[in-house]
């Protein structure tokens, strides 16, 4: 092992090294501090977390050109309006979702007495979810670590996002949010598409998470007609 620490070490110091142009236009090698303290893991950490976070903003603006009377309920009288919003408050706490956060903000969007943005009530739980599965940060370096109960339940959570978007209907039997479209003269099935993308880097990076510290996921099985959202902040580091 340590013979293979040395091997690995210079290839570390490498990566951490960058060419940049001097003022006298000469080249010359600058050490980024930053990256010596980061391992493969926390990279692939870094890239996961950015495709997971930036898939749910693509699945939020998706979701906006279908019911675009979503963000005309609030203060964002255009979809570029909403998606700033939603982009821009960390912490989620809007003042419609009443202090809620995570699952119980989600379901603000099934809800049939809702007036609310119901776009910005879903996105805004699973953009929590997520937030917490990665521990609210998004730069990982070696001594950082993450709970891989989290991780899978945050993906099975998102599985439940999709199903209760394709089943949560108003009392006259019309979606209360439209997102795939099943019209075999014009089918689209791109929202199912990216949660399948975003489920499955999550559930890789649970399973990465578990093998590194030797530990085995508590696997949850519900049934999709009655599933609540699992807790994702509430769970502590192991």
């Amino acid at each position: 092992m340590h013979r293979r620490s040395l091997i690995l070490l210079p290839l570390v110091f490498v990566a951490a090294c960058a060419t940049r142009m001097g003022a006298d236009g000469k080249t010359q090698t600058v050490v980024d501090a930053k990256y010596l303290a980061k391992g493969d893991i926390d990279r692939v950490l870094d890239a996961a977390r950015a495709e997971v976070v930036g898939g749910l903003f693509r699945f939020a603006e998706k979701l906006y050109r279908r019911n675009p009377r979503e963000f005309k309920k609030g203060a964002t009288p255009t979809l570029e309006a909403a998606m700033v919003r939603l982009r821009s408050s960390k912490l989620l706490d809007f003042p419609e979702l009443e202090g809620l956060r995570e699952g119980a903000a989600a379901m603000f969007a099934f809800r049939e007495d809702y007036a609310g943005d119901r776009v910005l009530a879903l996105m805004s739980g699973l953009l929590a979810m997520v937030y917490s599965a990665f521990e609210d940060t998004d730069d990982f370096y070696i001594l950082d670590d993450l709970n891989e109960q989290k991780l899978y339940n945050c993906a099975r959570n998102l599985e439940i996002a999709m199903w209760k978007l394709a089943s949560a209907k108003y009392p006259g039997g019309e979606l209360m949010l439209l997102s795939n479209e099943l019209d075999p003269a014009n089918r689209n099935l791109s929202f199912e598409r990216e949660f399948g993308r975003i489920t499955g880097l999550l559930d890789f990076l649970s399973k990465v998470v578990a093998d590194k510290h030797g530990r085995i996921v508590s696997r949850v099985a519900q049934n999709m007609a009655s599933a609540v959202f699992l807790p994702v902040g509430a769970l502590g580091i192991r």
